[in-house]
């Protein structure tokens, strides 16, 4: 057989498996997923956190989650070009319990690190290292402040925004944001204000840990009980 034939075979097969849909069970809280994909480890404005989390197996997601984000930060590209982004904690392939986390079980949470910027005004990545718990040992001041790091509450907004758009468009949508209550204010300060009034349903209160460092956004798509 000719080797054309070969990789017509091996075209095919990859293309089905990367065209391979997700099936999510039960909830972000109890719940399992079948054909999970893995967020890619970079982008054009994105990165991962942790290359040793991406070992240990840890960014796994349903694939309409990826497809959401990742359209997501192709919005972002041309609305906030001088912006960057990172993603933190997702789920495991299988999904299941996620410590330390309470929810992350069906595929269907994801963690994203705070947009910052430098003194001079820069966007740039929060440092994620195993000497703060993979950026998860941050904290910020009542003010936005963390050491020589502001949070980007403009990058942010627009994040949230660009997610739920895509979410729409692909005919789903943002259960809810968790992001600290004190500085969800500020957020309503930037030119995405209205929009994320009248669309974005945030947790209003306190969570068992600060989400300050991070914004944890719960997607809604449909799971078998």
């Amino acid at each position: 057989m000719s080797m054309k034939y070969f990789y017509t075979i091996f075209l095919f097969v990859t293309l089905n498996a990367v065209a391979q849909s997700s099936t999510c069970y039960g909830t972000t809280a109890n719940g399992r997923i079948e054909n999970t994909v893995q967020l890619p480890p970079y982008g054009t404005n994105f990165i991962e956190y942790s290359a040793l989390a991406r070992m240990a197996g840890r960014v796994f997601v349903h694939s309409q989650v990826k497809d959401i984000i990742l359209a997501a930060y192709k919005d972002l590209e041309k609305e906030q070009p001088a912006k960057v982004y990172k993603y933190a904690e997702t789920g495991y392939e299988k999904g299941g319990e996620f410590k330390p986390h309470k929810t992350h079980r069906n595929g269907l949470s994801v963690d994203f690190m705070t947009p910052v910027i430098d003194r001079e005004g820069n966007s740039v990545h929060l440092p994620t290292n195993l000497l703060n718990r993979l950026g998860y040992a941050i904290e910020f001041n009542e003010k936005g402040y963390f050491e020589n790091y502001k949070i980007d509450y403009e990058a942010l907004a627009a994040h949230i925004v660009a997610l739920d758009r895509q979410a729409k468009l692909s005919g789903h949508k943002l259960w809810r944001v968790i992001f600290d209550p004190k500085l969800q204010p500020n957020l309503y300060k930037t030119k995405y204000a209205d929009y994320l009034r009248a669309n974005i349903k945030f947790s209003k209160k306190p969570s068992w840990v600060r989400h300050d460092e991070h914004y944890h956004i719960d997607f809604s798509i449909p799971c078998k009980n």
